[in-house]
């Protein structure tokens, strides 16, 4: 028998970490203590002028502290994801519940995560070219501080820390928050799709209010597609792609 409240009780620690994490990087980024100026993180006013990196003039400052956010990106998410599975393993929780049944059709899931991903990157990447468009600045400091100067960064950046990044929230925002509470304690999917969506916002205040509405959106619709396909599959290769190809259109240039 499932320890659902072994396992929520788990959940709600690694969620506070997670959110109390993010309070305090709010808190650096608006310091200044992080490069670049805003993306998942806030810029409070107009943002500084970027130098520019290019192969011949590297900046070692910017690329240790890029180096740096990666590694802890990476090695902060990746615990709180072994923390998680542990923890559903020593509980039980069944692997259907989690959005990961044994007999599924991979392909098919994986062909509607593509399609979701793409769909959601362009409704974001449009939406924000119009908020701009009447004056209103949108978010990019955090990103342009992750975004590597080097191919050997950017294969990191997109092999391993965002694979990491994307499973490791949709295990805990929707798998866990939506899959396994709506089925170890009867609530209603999606009341529990709208409170993690919530709690996912909240987890990227970094980015202020307009981002904190906007990345709350993609929340919701991501715990959507979770709770109709029931796939995990699915909503880590869409939350992929939205933050690859946003990092590849937006921060591809720079690299060597």
């Amino acid at each position: 028998m499932a320890r659902w409240a072994v396992f929520a009780g788990l959940t709600a620690l690694v969620l506070t970490l997670l959110l109390a994490l993010a309070r305090l990087s709010q808190s650096t980024v608006s310091d200044g203590a992080v490069p670049g100026d805003d993306t998942r993180s806030e810029a409070p006013t107009a943002d500084p002028p970027r130098p520019d990196r290019t192969a011949t003039e590297p900046s070692d400052s910017a690329s240790l502290s890029t180096g740096l956010l990666l590694a802890n990106v990476a090695l902060s998410q990746g615990l709180f994801l072994l923390i998680l599975l542990g923890g559903a393993w020593y509980a039980r929780v069944p692997l259907a519940a989690l959005g990961a049944p044994p007999a599924t059709n991979r392909i098919e899931e994986l062909a509607i995560g593509v399609a979701l991903g793409t769909g959601l990157y362009l409704v974001n990447e449009f939406g924000s070219r119009a908020v701009e468009a009447v004056g209103i600045e949108t978010p990019t400091a955090l990103r342009e501080s992750l975004a590597p100067d080097s191919t050997a960064g950017w294969v990191v950046l997109l092999a391993l820390v965002l694979p990491i990044i994307a499973v490791f929230e949709e295990f805990l925002f929707r798998a866990a928050l939506v899959g396994a509470f709506s089925a170890g304690f009867s609530f209603s999917p999606w009341l529990l799709a709208v409170l993690s969506s919530i709690a996912f916002a909240l987890g990227h205040g970094a980015q202020g209010a307009l981002g904190m509405v906007v990345t709350g959106g993609l929340g919701f619709v991501l715990a959507g597609a979770f709770v109709v396909t029931g796939s995990l599959l699915v909503v880590v290769v869409a939350h992929y792609l939205v933050n690859a190809l946003e990092f590849a259109v937006n921060e591809g240039s720079m690299a060597d």
